[in-house]
């Protein structure tokens, strides 16, 4: 396994993300006080080209697999699968990036496993990206950007396995509509929880495009650094799969 150190060598060369159709849908099912509506992502979309995320009352709102972002073939690891939006979603200081169900009409999460463009197959993989996308009615999307940068600016570290994270929120200009970047900076340790010396990082992109928001966690392998140049890559995909959904 490559040393932590050397992880967080640039990536050259890397084309620019492409977006692709991933496995995702999700019903509206009313507000509630948690995450808002949920349900297991479908082998398929219910409908063929789903239109935007709206409160005119025109049935179910579908997250298709086009909302979600998938990796270039020389990043991906595995197939993305979906997993539980509570469980994709980062947990700080609180739960900062929850929906609490105001104004959501769906919402989904996926998980992939990434790798480096030239990593042999048994390479361990180099990290993982959990993505949760949340569409909403009204004004719901620039709320849920309002509190989530309010939420983090006010959670400046909390603890974690004994030690402790601290967090630094930023905003990413031109990304989207509104983007905030939130990079979680915590003691390097080995997998039995002892410190090795020097820190890892993961970071986190919240972007919002018209009526829908994409929260992606990008995190190392087994505790390890994510790389930071490409952040931008998988925040600009993002931009364009949610876009190209709600056009």
């Amino acid at each position: 396994m490559t040393e932590p150190g050397r992880r967080n060598r640039r990536l050259l060369g890397l084309p620019l993300l492409a977006t692709a159709m991933l496995v995702g849908a999700c019903a509206d099912g009313g507000g509630d006080a948690g995450q808002g509506p949920t349900s297991t992502p479908a082998p398929t979309p219910t409908t063929s080209g789903t239109p935007s995320p709206s409160s005119s009352g025109r049935g179910p709102v579908t997250i298709p697999r086009s909302a979600f972002v998938d990796l270039p073939g020389e990043l991906r690891k595995s197939a993305s699968q979906p997993m539980e939006v509570t469980d994709a979603l980062p947990r700080l200081c609180a739960e900062e990036f929850a929906s609490g169900g105001r104004s959501v009409t769906a919402s989904a999460a996926m998980t992939a496993i990434y790798k480096q463009p030239k990593d042999r197959p048994e390479n361990v993989p180099y990290g993982t990206l959990n993505q949760t996308v949340f569409a909403f009615e009204d004004t719901g999307a620039t709320d849920y950007l309002r509190r989530v940068r309010a939420a983090v600016t006010s959670c400046r570290s909390f603890p974690q396995s004994e030690i402790t994270v601290t967090v630094r929120s930023e905003p990413m200009a031109g990304v989207g509509d509104d983007a905030l970047l939130v990079t979680l900076t915590r003691p390097a340790t080995g997998l039995d929880g002892t410190r090795t010396g020097g820190t890892t990082t993961s970071q986190i992109t919240v972007v919002q495009v018209a009526d829908a928001v994409s929260v992606v966690h990008d995190q190392g392998w087994e505790g390890t650094s994510n790389n930071p140049d490409l952040t931008d890559d998988f925040a600009r995909a993002t931009v364009r799969s949610l876009d190209s959904w709600q056009r």
